[in-house]
């Protein structure tokens, strides 16, 4: 989708479209949620109708949005049916046909946000004159803000809108001075996605009571929908904190695939290589060219330590993966003919780690190579996942490092020897 406003009316009825352009559904109508204080209201998603049952398609899974349809970035679907929240808008059903004053809402006009990629916003809305005769009558396009007054935000709504517009790190400083009340109801108010990235940044006891909430007040479903937005190795860190019961139904909730890696990561201890490893670095066999690489490095989610190399492996390029043939750096990308096979340019560092390597051991070995993430092999030489710098750090600060202003200046690997004098405690 272009900066150039696009009607909800010509969104609506539009084909839901896989990533090769199959269709899987047919969209019914959009989901919009609070203005921030200098920000028009956000598209949350869409509702889908596939199958028959209508669905949730989170905004950041879609990739284009034009006349041929929205298409998904990947091939599936939640197929849960949907549920509105509070705070949401569906555009068409609530505010089509909707009286301001004396004139009535047309139309919704949306455009990509400015700055992000896959993310959409209000840009306008079409107002005419109520009446007998206002479908003869001329519209005209009024700002975002003539929605305002729909919203009847009060406090804690307005609160959410702060939230949404801030890093998630600077949204958890702001909670952690809230009562523990306030932060897990506003915790549990907050879309899935943005939640997902505060319980990043809160401490690990923190986000288990919010999780712990939303499980006994929402149920296991709305619990998983929340850690499936996480990477896994935060996620299962949450899991490995729950009640036993509560962790079984929530991995029950979860999409198949998820929940099996998580519970493979359940089985380590978390102070070692498997317990801290990111099961999905980016994995890519000995035949597939640099171009290919690159390419797929330039997705703009993908986090910057998993950027920094590419895993080279027979099939199956899921983990566990057939044999570990060696890692290719960034850097050595850049360096090499865009058609040359990814097997014939592998760098001879990092080194792999077994899954038992205790979190110190792996933390010098960082620091040392001047690498920001290293495999993780299991006895069978399988590729497993992989650990990044930003991990360990985790492990190896203090508690309350994130609020104490402490966070620690200059590249990943001088933040690890600045966390070398708590090393020793974590043996």
């Amino acid at each position: 989708m272009s900066n150039a406003p696009v009607f909800v009316s010509r969104v609506t009825g539009l084909m839901l479209l896989a990533r090769d352009g199959s269709p899987v559904g047919r969209v019914v109508d959009v989901v919009i949620g609070y203005p921030g204080a200098d920000s028009a209201p956000p598209v949350l998603g869409f509702v889908a109708e596939v199958q028959r049952r209508q669905i949730f398609v989170n905004a950041n899974r879609v990739s284009e949005l034009d006349a041929s349809g929205a298409r998904l970035l990947t091939g599936t679907v939640d197929l849960r049916k949907f549920r509105q929240r509070n705070g949401e808008l569906l555009v068409k059903k609530e505010l089509f046909e909707r009286t301001l004053g004396r004139e009535v809402i047309n139309d919704v006009a949306l455009r990509a946000t400015p700055g992000q990629l896959r993310s959409w916003e209000v840009s306008g809305v079409s107002m005419a004159g109520t009446g007998f005769l206002r479908r003869r009558r001329s519209s005209r396009i009024a700002g975002w803000d003539v929605l305002l007054q729909l919203f009847l935000a009060g406090p804690a709504e307005q609160h959410l809108a702060e939230l949404r517009d801030m890093h998630p790190a600077d949204a958890a400083d702001q909670m952690a001075a809230m009562p523990e009340r306030e932060r897990v109801a506003l915790a549990t108010a907050m879309e899935d996605e943005d939640l997902a990235d505060l319980l990043v940044e809160l401490p690990e006891n923190e986000g288990v009571t919010i999780i712990g909430h939303i499980i006994e007040e929402e149920g296991a479903e709305r619990a998983a929908d929340v850690l499936e937005e996480m990477d896994q190795d935060d996620a299962a860190d949450l899991l490995a904190e729950l009640p036993v019961r509560d962790r079984e139904n929530v991995l029950n909730e979860m999409d198949p695939e998820d929940s099996q890696s998580l519970r493979r990561l359940l089985q380590y201890s978390p102070h070692s290589a498997g317990g801290l490893m990111n099961p999905e670095p980016l994995i890519l066999s000995g035949q597939a060219t640099v171009a290919e690489a690159l390419a797929r490095l330039r997705d703009p989610d993908l986090p910057a330590a998993e950027a920094a190399h590419v895993f080279v492996c027979e099939a199956p390029l899921e983990t566990p993966t057939g044999r570990y043939l060696g890692p290719v750096g960034f850097q050595r990308l850049l360096r090499e003919p865009p058609m040359t096979p990814l097997g014939k340019c592998l760098d001879e560092v990092p080194e792999p780690v077994s899954d038992d390597l205790p979190i110190a051991e792996i933390a010098r070995r960082l620091a040392a190579h001047d690498v920001v993430a290293v495999p993780v092999l299991d006895a069978a030489g399988r590729l497993l996942g992989a650990v990044s710098v930003d991990d360990v750090l985790d492990h190896l600060l203090p508690d309350g490092w994130r609020r104490s202003g402490s966070r620690t200046g200059g590249t990943p690997i001088s933040a690890l020897w600045s966390a070398r004098k708590h090393l020793e405690p974590v043996r």
